[in-house]
C-alpha cells in the first residue's frame, strides 16, 4: 500500500506581513490562521496522510505556503526558486526536510517557478506562465522530469490569476476542478471537468487524496458539485489564509 505523506510548516507570528495583492478589509488574525492550519492538518490525517510539520521562520512571513517551494514526483524533488524574492529564503528548510525521502535537484538563478503554478495530472505537468513563474523555470521543470517520462504543458495565465491552481486543481485520475470563465476547458482536452461557479472561483483550489477531497468550507455549490462526482468531502475554514492570497494546495507538499 502506498503511503501518502505531507510536508507542512507552522504559521509564523509575522504572518500579518505575508504578501497580498490587495490589503484585506480586516487584518490577518494569526491565532485564527493557526487554528485554520490545524484544522487543515487534521483533514489531511483524516484522508489517511502522514503529516510532518516543520518550524516556522519569522523572517519568512509566507513560509506556511510550502507548495511553492518544491515540485515532487517519483521520489525526486525539484526545489524551486520562488518568483517573489522575499520568499526565496524559504527553500533551504524544505530541501533539508525532504532530503531523507527524495532526491534533491535545485533550481538555479535566474529561473523562477512557484509550485502553485504546477498541476500534475498523471504523467503531465500543466504549468502556468505567470508573474511568479518564468520561461526559464518551466524549462528547468521539463529538463528535470522529462527524462522520467513526464510531459510539460505550459499555459499562459491571465494577469489577474496569481497561480494556475488558483483556478484549476487535480482531483485524481483524469478529473480536474475548473473555475468557470477562467481558462478555456480546451486547454485540458480529454480530462473530465467539474465546474466551479464563477462566484466561487476560490473553491477551484482543493486537495485530493484518493476519493477524499479537502475543500474550502465557505463555498457550498462547489462542495455539492464535488460530492455529486462521488468524492468524500472534508471542508476546512479558509477566511484568514485567503487574506494572504493563500489557498489549500499551497499549505502542503504531498509525496
Amino acid at each position: 500500500m502506498t503511503v501518502v505523506r505531507a510536508l507542512t510548516r507552522h504559521i509564523p507570528s509575522t504572518f500579518t506581513q505575508a504578501l497580498a495583492r490587495t490589503t484585506p478589509a480586516q487584518p490577518i488574525d494569526v491565532a485564527d490562521a493557526r487554528y485554520e492550519h490545524l484544522v487543515y492538518r487534521q483533514a489531511l490525517v483524516a484522508c489517511g496522510v502522514e503529516v510532518t510539520v516543520i518550524v516556522a521562520d519569522l523572517a519568512c512571513p509566507d513560509c506556511v505556503f510550502v507548495e511553492d517551494t518544491a515540485v515532487i514526483a517519483d521520489g525526486l524533488a525539484l526545489i524551486t526558486r520562488p518568483g517573489a524574492p522575499s520568499r526565496q529564503p524559504e527553500t533551504p528548510a524544505i530541501a533539508e526536510a525532504l532530503a531523507t525521502a527524495c532526491e534533491i535537484v535545485r533550481m538555479d538563478a535566474p529561473a523562477t517557478l512557484d509550485g502553485g503554478d504546477v498541476m500534475r495530472v498523471g504523467r503531465v505537468f500543466y504549468v502556468g506562465r505567470s508573474a511568479r513563474t518564468s520561461e526559464a523555470g518551466i524549462a528547468m521543470l521539463e529538463r528535470t522530469f522529462a527524462p522520467r517520462g513526464y510531459q510539460v504543458v505550459p499555459i499562459v495565465l491571465p494577469a489577474d490569476v496569481l497561480h494556475l491552481k488558483c483556478v484549476v486543481s487535480p482531483l485524481g485520475g483524469d478529473t480536474i476542478l475548473l473555475a468557470d470563465a477562467s481558462l478555456s476547458p480546451a486547454l485540458f482536452g480529454g480530462l473530465r471537468i467539474i465546474r466551479v461557479p464563477r462566484d466561487e472561483t476560490y473553491a477551484a483550489n482543493a486537495v485530493a487524496i484518493g476519493e477524499h477531497v479537502i475543500v474550502a468550507q465557505e463555498f457550498p455549490r462547489t462542495q455539492d458539485a464535488i460530492a455529486a462526482a462521488g468524492f468524500t468531502l472534508h471542508p476546512v475554514p479558509t477566511i484568514e489564509v485567503r487574506k494572504a492570497d493563500g489557498s489549500l494546495t499551497c499549505q502542503s507538499l504531498l509525496y
